[in-house]
């Protein structure tokens, strides 16, 4: 439901940079935002143990990015409603890349993570000045559902060995599964049944107690029966010794020229952060009334990421399942996630004795549920039923993903957007155009066979800008049709630009190129439809000497009613 208090606030907060939001406050969204700060840590402390394994990190790392990485959104954040923290795709990423960067030294594997942090940091702000914010259409929804199923599959088999109490192996996908499979007789039945209850149980309160902290009940239920059971002893392994305390705070070690391979790594997470942040806080924006103010937003991902990197953490991004529990709570503004930070801070003063006990194969039970949402089969059967091409592009980032890896593969994610979006700009329909009957309107003849084809002339209309790219394949069309159809009888083409917004040199250069291909078979040339910026250009370029006037109330039917006299 729409708060109009809220999108008065965001309508005045174009000029804020810092804590835009506080403008306006109402004090009657304290108590919610209280509620949905506590609702958020309670989620978070079982999802950012479990990410933290998964990146490779200790575990406190991962409670450190909700706790630093909220404090840090809130300050230049434009959504009222994004949680940030440790994400699955951001944390394999970490794992997969900074392992080989560490050669296998995990206090520098820590620094290298951290100072990923502070170099998302740092692209952020750059990209906020640059104006950037055009890379969140870098990737289109064909290629995020078949990168984010590739993700899926790529974070559970590196779960899996976890939960079947079995050391796994490999460096990609196929690898992983075959390492697997080979362990698949050394399977812990105590490890694997914890895991396979720990699923249940959450999966029945995903199901039954929505915006619930089922995970955390989870949480505190296995570790009492690992306390009183003697897990520990049975050969169940489990997170082991949490340092107790608030992080302290320092700028990472190292420094980018220590480090090969930094920067790619830290765009790679920034293009995931700000992707998956802004698609998540769009949904919140619409639903809540306000405007999401998308270059604010690198402002407020590079502070969450500055933060972060200043706790030894590595980076975060704004994502939508932990968002969602903080709106379901009730969030009003991003004061929830200082809540969360302060709730957190409390926990990890006085809690982290308890959570040493946790058996590490619920963790890998946490992350598999929390996953689930990257499967997105109905869209994937949608595109193929509607789309080929872009069911295609979801298959590429799909099996980029499994193959290369989460760095990777979104990096040939966003070239193959690129080639996806090349490839439609540069095969546009030609519609060739007959009178529908008993009308002055004209349509494409070949989704209206009905048409009645004008006599004597031929009417095109391109479907895109005429621009470099487009061009030559925009004339291939209109010749290839004219030797099918024959010139004999056709002594005019009307070139209809209604459809064609913008035009360059090269487009330009078509039509003079038209023109005179027209010419040597005896046929004039005429313009119509052109938009003011197009009509313009032609005239600048001399094509109105050879075709004659370009005007906006020249229509078909006159051009064409003239020529079958």
């Amino acid at each position: 439901m729409n708060d109009p208090g809220v999108a008065t606030q965001a309508r005045g907060r174009g000029d804020a940079l810092m804590l835009g939001w506080l403008r306006g406050y109402r004090a009657a969204w304290l108590p919610h935002d209280i509620v949905a700060g506590v609702t958020l840590a309670a989620y978070a402390i079982p999802v950012s143990l479990a990410y933290a394994a998964l990146a490779g990190l200790p575990p406190q790392v991962g409670i450190y990015g909700y706790l630093l990485g909220g404090i840090g959104y809130a300050l230049f954040g434009s959504s009222r409603q994004l949680a940030v923290g440790p994400t699955s795709a951001i944390s394999l990423m970490i794992a997969v890349s900074v392992g080989a960067m560490a050669d296998g030294d995990m206090q520098r594997y820590a620094q290298i993570a951290s100072l990923a942090a502070l170099t998302v940091a740092t692209l952020c702000v750059l990209s906020w000045l640059l104006r950037l914010s055009v890379i969140a259409l870098l990737i289109s929804d064909s290629i995020l559902v078949g990168f984010k199923i590739g993700a899926g599959f790529t974070i559970a088999m590196t779960q899996l060995p976890g939960l079947f109490g079995v050391p796994g192996g490999g460096h990609n996908f196929f690898e992983r599964l075959y390492v697997l499979a080979g362990q698949i007789g050394d399977i812990q039945v105590l490890v694997l049944a914890i895991g396979v209850i720990a699923i249940g149980l959450l999966l029945f309160g995903e199901r039954w107690l929505p915006g619930r902290p089922v995970a955390l009940v989870v949480v505190a239920v296995a570790i009492l029966l690992a306390i009183g059971l003697g897990l520990s002893a049975r050969g169940v392994p489990v997170t082991g010794e949490i340092p107790s305390g608030l992080p302290s705070l320092s700028l990472p070690a190292l420094r980018l020229r220590d480090v090969e391979g930094i920067v790619p790594l830290a765009a790679g997470c920034l293009l995931l952060a700000y992707v998956e942040g802004v698609s998540a806080g769009r949904t919140f924006a619409a639903k809540h009334g306000y405007r999401l103010d998308m270059r604010q937003e690198f402002l407020g991902i590079g502070a969450a990421n500055l933060a972060t990197a200043f706790g030894q953490g590595y980076p975060v991004a704004g994502g939508l399942s932990q968002s969602a529990v903080n709106d379901k709570a009730g969030a009003k503004t991003p004061l929830a996630l200082v809540f969360a930070s302060i709730s957190l801070a409390i926990c990890l003063v006085y809690l982290t004795d308890l959570l040493e006990n946790l058996p590490k194969a619920v963790l890998s039970a946490i992350v598999l549920t929390a996953i689930l949402g990257l499967f997105d089969f109905r869209a994937l059967a949608h595109m193929w039923r509607v789309s080929r091409l872009d069911f295609n592009a979801a298959v590429i980032a799909l099996v980029a993903v499994l193959l290369l890896g989460i760095l990777h593969g979104i990096l040939l994610a966003a070239l193959a957007c690129v080639a996806l979006l090349l490839m439609r700009v540069s095969r546009p329909h030609v519609a060739f155009l007959g009178r529908i009957p008993g009308t002055q309107i004209y349509s494409d003849m070949a989704r209206h066979p009905d048409n009645e084809p004008p006599q004597n002339a031929m009417i095109v209309r391109p479907e895109a800008s005429l621009i470099y790219v487009n061009s030559a394949a925009v004339l291939e069309a209109i010749e290839q049709r004219l030797r099918s159809a024959g010139t004999s009888g056709i002594r005019l083409m009307v070139c209809d630009l209604s459809a064609s917004p913008f035009i360059d040199l090269a487009g330009s250069r078509m039509l003079h190129d038209l023109h005179a291909a027209l010419g040597r078979r005896g046929i004039m040339l005429r313009i119509v439809g052109a938009h003011s910026y197009v009509r313009d250009f032609l005239r600048a370029e001399g094509l109105g000497e050879k075709v004659g006037v370009i005007d906006r109330a020249v229509t078909i039917h006159e051009l064409i009613v003239a020529v079958e006299r």
